[in-house]
């Protein structure tokens, strides 16, 4: 049990440079599939280069950081006396994480309709779907920071 307080803020920080990862890659991937959809030519050179950017993302910043953030936190909600899980906000952070992650798994679906030439999303609405990791991580930080509940 020691171990685990002893190993508390190491987890922390690496939970935190996990997750500012998988951030900038959610924010980032849907502005690429708006330029992708709406400024790129299918079968050409900038298609290709589009698909592979946002390929690799995906796969080489965006997943392993999913995975180490989910990994890494539930490692510290199993310390005791991290959360309150008697109090409301461990509750609403779990399901916005849901949320998130539910998002992660739409812009890798996103990702293979593009790639495919079969992505029928308009510029307007992967623009809104772009907001969805911000405000989830406003949820998020305020339920960490404040409690509020």
């Amino acid at each position: 049990m020691d171990s685990l307080y002893v190993a508390y803020p190491w987890v922390k920080a690496f939970h935190v440079v996990a997750v500012i990862a998988w951030m900038a890659a959610l924010l980032y991937a849907p502005r690429l599939f708006v330029y992708h959809r709406e400024s790129v030519a299918r079968d050409s050179a900038t298609d290709e280069l589009f698909r592979h950017m946002e390929h690799r993302l995906l796969r080489i910043i965006a997943l392993p950081a999913m995975m180490a953030s989910w990994a890494s936190g539930l490692v510290l909600a199993g310390i005791p006396g991290v959360a309150d899980w008697q109090s409301g906000w461990p509750w609403v952070k779990l399901a916005a994480i849901v949320t998130m992650t539910w998002f992660h798994h739409w812009v890798g679906r996103t990702r293979r309709e593009l790639e495919a030439g079969t992505c029928s999303a308009s510029g307007r609405r992967l623009r809104l779907m772009n907001e969805v990791p911000a405000l989830l991580v406003i949820i998020i930080v305020v339920m960490v920071i404040v409690k509020p509940f």
